[in-house]
């Protein structure tokens, strides 16, 4: 009996042996695989993400434009980040935002025209 009350009374004045998780939040771990994220202006669209991913996660549509992710095939192994030759996909420490519904990852490249119509560049030049 009085072994159980020495130790309630250390519990009761000793500080908690957990962190009080919404005030004080642990920082990630080194090398902690949260989410995939793409920086799709470096993108060339070349599919090898695509063809070295385990589970079929990424989809890569080079005539469209399009990468996409079913982040929840995704097994977050890093082999795409590591194969990309173009280094555009990087892997964050940062978990998804859980969410009610199933979603796609899914971002388009935009293709600006650089290039002026003939009557434009005529009205500029003259």
């Amino acid at each position: 009996m009085f072994g159980m009350l020495k130790n309630v009374l250390d519990n009761l004045f000793s500080k908690p042996a957990t962190r009080l998780y919404p005030k004080e939040k642990r920082p990630f771990f080194k090398d902690t695989r949260g989410s995939l994220e793409i920086e799709i202006e470096k993108c060339i669209f070349c599919g090898i993400c695509q063809r070295k991913c385990p589970s079929n996660a990424i989809v890569v549509d080079r005539n469209s434009r399009t990468w996409q992710l079913n982040q929840y095939k995704c097994v977050l192994c890093n082999v795409c980040v590591e194969s990309c030759p173009k280094k555009c996909l990087i892997s964050k420490e940062q978990f998804n935002v859980p969410t009610t519904y199933k979603e796609f990852y899914i971002r388009k490249q935009e293709v600006k025209d650089e290039v002026q119509p003939k009557a434009q560049a005529a009205a500029t030049n003259g």
